[in-house]
């Protein structure tokens, strides 16, 4: 499913003196298939912009109550908002939110602390019960057939979790239930906020494999929200930068990290091995490389062979 955004804004508590814009002509396409990264400081808009992909903040026009502005003479009105996810126009009031929520599947930030049933296998089949359309609930063996498919691709063996309190698990346990609680609908598009916020580094690096495992074998796209640069440059085919609800750039992060300078002006951190191209750069040594840890390390190795 690929996603267009245009002229995309939106604006807390509009019409009140408490009126934020948080959003602010935003154009943005995500091509299905992508590993697709979102950074930006806190308040830049990144979270509500992914909100609108499911639903979970709607374009105005898609309300009921919404009624068309009507131009005063000689005004000219701003572009209208386009945002389409697939097939799904998410400005038109006919649109099916509940279909919409089956192909884009929302993981916010530590989803551990919203599981909530007695056992693993009621907290994952939850979501597929309630999006189910009326009147075509899954049967008992289709739902048990689902969850174990959801479980198991989150890296949990079925018959030794399902029937376990998902409060008896371990963090990362956790995380994959809450996942697979997500997934088990099997949508196109993954959306998540931090995936790995609060994980170890070898909790990082295993959710990061899951992801790119879900990517290749159950979720077509993939978009993740993260502070964490180094894992948008490890991870992301292409990156969004937003900045006062704006998006500035986006591009593959080898173009993006390119202009470290410009990213820290912004308040923003850059990968360590842009830091570390920084550094030999003052000391006349250039380093051409994707700014993975892998590509880094062979780039610099290959330099200091070339001028041994």
């Amino acid at each position: 499913m690929r996603i267009v955004a245009e002229h995309l804004s939106y604006t807390y508590n509009a019409g009140s003196p408490f009126a934020v814009k948080a959003l602010d002509d935003v154009s943005l396409t995500i091509e299905e298939g992508e590993f697709f990264g979102i950074i930006g400081h806190t308040g830049s808009g990144k979270s509500t912009f992914v909100q609108h992909l499911n639903g979970l903040i709607r374009v105005p026009s898609s309300l009921k109550r919404h009624r068309a502005k009507k131009p005063k003479k000689g005004e000219v009105l701003p572009p209208a908002p386009v945002l389409r996810v697939g097939d799904f126009d998410l400005t038109e009031k006919k649109t099916d939110f509940r279909a919409l929520r089956r192909h884009v599947g929302m993981v916010f930030q530590y989803p551990e602390y919203q599981l909530f049933a007695e056992t693993v296998a009621a907290d994952v089949a939850f979501g597929l019960k309630n999006f189910a359309e009326k009147g075509q609930k899954p049967g008992k063996e289709a739902l048990d057939a689902a969850v174990r498919d959801a479980l198991e691709a989150v890296g949990l063996d079925y018959r030794e979790y399902a029937e376990k309190s998902p409060f008896d698990l371990s963090g990362g346990q956790k995380r994959r239930v809450a996942i697979a609680g997500v997934i088990v609908t099997k949508p196109e598009v993954l959306v998540l906020d931090e995936p790995a916020a609060g994980l170890d580094p070898l909790g990082k690096r295993e959710i990061m494999q899951l992801l790119h495992e879900l990517h290749s074998t159950w979720c077509k796209t993939v978009v993740i929200v993260s502070h964490d640069m180094d894992e948008i440059a490890e991870n992301c085919s292409r990156v969004a930068v937003f900045s006062g609800g704006h998006v500035r750039d986006y591009m593959p992060p080898k173009e993006l990290f390119r202009n470290a300078e410009e990213l820290v002006g912004l308040g923003l951190d850059i990968p360590l091995t842009a830091k570390l191209v920084l550094a030999l750069k003052r000391r006349g040594i250039e380093i051409d490389c994707d700014y993975t840890t892998e590509d880094f390390i062979r780039k610099t190795l290959a330099f200091k062979g070339g001028n041994a």
